[in-house]
């Protein structure tokens, strides 16, 4: 006896019908996403060569360009204080404004600060140079570049030695500045530059200089200067006047949380 099913009427086996596998659908839409990246490679090509040439990609070059822009808005933010402060000094008949604010503002940076000043230039040692002194290692090439540590020994010895202002380079510094380096270059305040560098201090000279030979960061540093010839040169300015501080002042804090 048999008790096989007359499927007959339907004209389909199951045994024989089969689905579609999943692997061979997926198969036909990597090819069919493949075809539309080429299609649009095509077109957007057009027979030329779609890859950006690396030149325009140099990371330096950006950064040149971005410190070019903020030297820019540093010297339009200065300029719009200049025209603030020249308004409020025309309030109440041409009188100066509250000296507690003038204070204030002398003490935060933002105003020119002429007196007796020293410049300390920093620079790279000759890429060629060797131990001049017996004893010593030949140098690597880290020995022959300043460091960030070195520019922030200066700034720290100045300001101990009484200094009432400070400019690295061409710009104020503020309790908020920051002296970072990146390989052999300085970003100050979103502005980068190169060897030499000077930092300028005004305060009594005498102190000035004593605090930079005091300092044993710096007395560290005067071995690589007289083994590897780094640059080291100590200036009496006389009479200088420092730019006031022309940047933004936004502060960024913590806050606990709730």
């Amino acid at each position: 006896m048999t008790n096989s099913a007359d499927f007959s009427g339907t004209g389909a086996d199951p045994a024989r019908t089969r689905r579609p596998r999943p692997v061979r659908i997926l198969t036909v839409a990597v090819f069919a996403l493949a075809g539309l990246i080429f299609f649009t490679s095509f077109n957007t090509a057009k027979g030329t060569n779609i890859r950006t040439d690396t030149s325009l990609l140099k990371l330096s070059d950006l950064v040149q360009e971005r410190s070019r822009k903020n030297k820019e808005l540093d010297e339009s933010n200065a300029a719009l204080r200049d025209d603030i402060e020249s308004l409020a000094a025309r309030d109440d008949g041409g009188k100066p404004q509250d000296g507690r604010l003038t204070g204030l503002e002398k003490s935060a940076g933002t105003q020119k600060l002429t007196g007796r000043a020293i410049t300390v230039t920093l620079n790279d040692a000759p890429p060629d140079a060797t131990a001049k002194l017996p004893g010593y290692p030949e140098p690597q090439p880290d020995y022959l570049v300043i460091h960030q540590q070195d520019l922030q020994a200066v700034v720290n010895a100045l300001w101990n030695g009484g200094a009432q202002g400070i400019k690295v380079m061409d710009q104020r510094l503020i309790s908020t500045s920051a002296v970072r380096c990146v390989g052999n270059t300085l970003i100050l305040q979103g502005r980068v530059y190169s060897p030499p560098y000077r930092i300028t201090a005004v305060g009594d000279p005498a102190k000035l200089q004593k605090a930079l030979a005091d300092s044993p960061a710096i007395q560290n540093y005067m071995v690589y200067v007289n083994v590897y010839g780094l640059g080291w040169k100590v200036t009496d300015d006389g009479t200088a006047t420092l730019p006031g501080y022309s940047g933004t002042v936004d502060l960024h804090y913590a806050k606990p949380v709730q």
